[in-house]
């Protein structure tokens, strides 16, 4: 899809003030590690996080609050099936509409490594690389229900 076109169709979906807001700015970070207590153990030593256990399917997941109570990051073990898989950080960039942004990103040099899926209450979520390889997640939070 031409530039013009993509741009056209972003403009079309009129997102809200907030995710104008938001949109480009950095929303959410999430640890995958080995040793998820020992991660909680030294982000809490060293940072005065907490952690609250999160629902999650097949998984351990914890949100990690700052002493005054606001959630920063997500902890979870590094995939099972991935021997690869090193301990480290990933950020994700809010976007006003993943599905559309992810149109633009093999066009501009980048690569989809993950098509687009829902987190029931946490929102839209693609994991991309740019032409460098860095991997970073482009995520739309829910839409609120009138």
């Amino acid at each position: 899809m031409p530039v013009e076109c993509q741009d056209a169709a972003l403009k079309a979906a009129k997102p809200s003030p907030k995710e104008i807001e938001m949109h480009g700015k950095f929303a959410w970070n999430e640890l995958m590690t080995d040793n998820i207590p020992k991660a909680k153990d030294f982000y809490a030593r060293t940072l005065g996080w907490t952690f609250d256990a999160f629902q999650v399917p097949d998984s351990e997941y914890w949100i990690a609050k700052t002493p005054d109570g606001a959630a920063v990051a997500g902890i979870m073990s590094l995939p099972p099936d991935d021997p690869e898989a090193q301990p480290g950080w990933l950020g994700y960039i809010q976007v006003d509409n993943v599905d559309q942004r992810i149109q633009a990103v093999t066009a501009a040099g980048g690569q989809l490594l993950q098509d687009p899926f829902d987190i029931p209450g946490v929102g839209r979520i693609a994991i991309i690389a740019d032409p460098s390889g860095s991997v970073i997640g482009w995520m739309t939070p829910p839409v609120p229900q009138a």
